[in-house]
């Protein structure tokens, strides 16, 4: 999800969930120990429950980009096993260290020592000619033992060579019950499911094995899905939250944001699919393509856009 779940993002996803655990982009240990830490992971109090994605392979530097995060004041800090972009390939991380579930457990040791929060890792069944069976045990087996709080699986594998980034989110086959077969090994160990889930509807039944579910892109794309969650996940007594409710109170973050510097733009572009197969949906996203770019745009643009979109009888009495 790199240059798509910034903080901007992340506040807007909070106004539709109050409990759902939000993840960071993937962010490198040479960047968080180095670089703007303000800039590369600083983040609203909004925002908790929160993760912070690490990039990294060197357990020392690991743990030391662990205690950074861990100082800012984040709930869980997570290592990427899984993504398979070819800088992440020259770095030595991320899906490649599927090949290397002991330098993973060495991570998760020292990371454990360094910090007091969960310490989770995320990862793919395995990558281009390794069996999955043999893989992703190997994985669980390591960082298991290491006491890894959360093991995440985006169930298919990653082809790094051959397949582009993109490729590799769609065209290795999906295998969730590889994933069940490994709770099965697991019963006591946190074990959720990650890649291609598309709706609740789905997803929900493999918490009847499963500990948790990961959305990415269709959290992202069709993000009123996420107004579900608290009630059906979490079983929250309240009432969904509408895609009217989310936005009207995201105005207050956006109107502080623009007092702050920060183009509208910038936030509205994580908004564009929140009223996806609703009537005035091509209105809204038009109206905020076009005009949240021009200079001086101001929450008025959302505004605009929200009066073109047409609630149906259920939104009107969510709001009520």
């Amino acid at each position: 999800m790199m240059e798509w779940t910034d903080r901007h993002c992340r506040v807007f996803h909070r106004q539709l969930s109050r409990h759902a655990l939000l993840y960071t982009e993937m962010v490198t240990t040479g960047a968080v120990i180095h670089g703007d830490r303000q800039h590369l992971i600083g983040f609203s109090e909004l925002e908790h429950p929160i993760a912070c994605q690490l990039g990294g392979s060197d357990p020392k530097d690991m743990a030391e980009a662990a205690r950074i995060v861990a100082g800012f004041g984040y709930d869980e800090v997570n290592i990427n096993v899984g993504c398979p972009s070819d800088r992440v390939q020259s770095g030595s991380f991320g899906a490649c260290l599927m090949q290397e579930p002991e330098l993973v457990a060495a991570c998760v040791v020292e990371m454990k020592n360094a910090v007091d929060i969960p310490v989770t890792v995320k990862c793919r069944l395995g990558v281009d000619e390794q069996d999955p069976e043999v893989a992703l045990d190997a994985m669980a087996d390591a960082v298991f033992a290491a006491e890894a709080d959360a093991l995440w699986v985006h169930a298919r594998k990653a082809w790094l060579k051959g397949l582009s980034p993109k490729e590799n989110r769609d065209i290795p086959p999906l295998d969730y019950d590889r994933v069940v077969r490994l709770k099965n090994r697991f019963p006591d160990r946190f074990i959720g499911l990650n890649g291609g889930l598309q709706t609740l509807d789905q997803a929900e039944p493999y918490l009847e094995t499963l500990d948790g579910l990961m959305f990415g892109r269709a959290a992202y794309h069709t993000p009123q899905i996420m107004g579900e969650v608290d009630r059906r996940l979490y079983g929250a007594d309240t009432a969904d939250v509408t895609p009217w409710q989310a936005v009207k109170a995201h105005m207050v973050y956006m109107d502080d944001q623009l007092s702050k510097g920060v183009k509208l733009a910038h936030m509205t572009r994580h908004m564009l699919g929140l009223f996806h197969g609703r009537p005035g949906a091509r209105s809204w996203r038009r109206i905020l393509t076009v005009e949240a770019i021009k200079p001086g745009a101001g929450v008025e643009v959302v505004e605009k856009a929200l009066a073109a979109v047409s609630p149906t009888d259920l939104d009107l009495e969510a709001a009520e």
